[in-house]
């Protein structure tokens, strides 16, 4: 059998998710890319607990797609895509869903990952599928919250 083409996205806002990337790309073999925002997030656009930071306000309508810095080269080239992102209000960032909606990912295998101080996965991994429109096949999420190289070979025998 031939080894699976594994690309890790991921989108960070503290550098935590980043580097929980950037671990499972080493040890999975795969290809790293971060998921930049067009327009970077400062401090105050990252402040949760003022409801009109851009955070906020984006969290709050489901239609907002920020625009990513960046494009994957070969999307085609890769079998599986694990997707890591913050947990932001009980789920993926919207930028997350702009990713997910930039690429065919017809017979791809989809894992996505989460980082979080405070909640697990929860709801975030299935509310991502609607906007995957393709016969790929989900791994169910994971949360990893900092790059332990023996849980992280544990995750991926489990999903690749």
């Amino acid at each position: 059998m031939m080894a699976k083409k594994v690309l890790v996205a991921c989108f960070s806002a503290s550098g935590v998710t980043k580097q929980v990337g950037e671990e499972i790309a080493r040890i999975a073999g795969g290809v790293f890319f971060e998921i930049v925002p067009k327009e970077v997030y400062t401090s105050d656009d990252l402040n949760w607990m003022n409801k009109k930071s851009r955070s906020s306000v984006e969290m709050n309508d489901p239609s907002v797609r920020p625009e990513i810095a960046g494009t994957v080269a070969d999307m085609d080239a890769y079998d599986t895509v694990i997707v890591g992102f913050p947990i932001w209000w009980g789920l993926a960032p919207r930028i997350i869903e702009t990713f997910l909606e930039s690429y065919d990912f017809s017979g791809k295998t989809i894992v996505p990952f989460c980082t979080s101080g405070g909640s697990g996965v929860g709801r975030s991994d299935v509310a991502l599928h609607k906007n995957v429109v393709s016969n790929a096949k989900w791994e169910k999420g994971r949360q990893i919250n900092r790059p332990n190289e023996s849980e992280i070979k544990k995750w991926l025998a489990e999903v690749l």
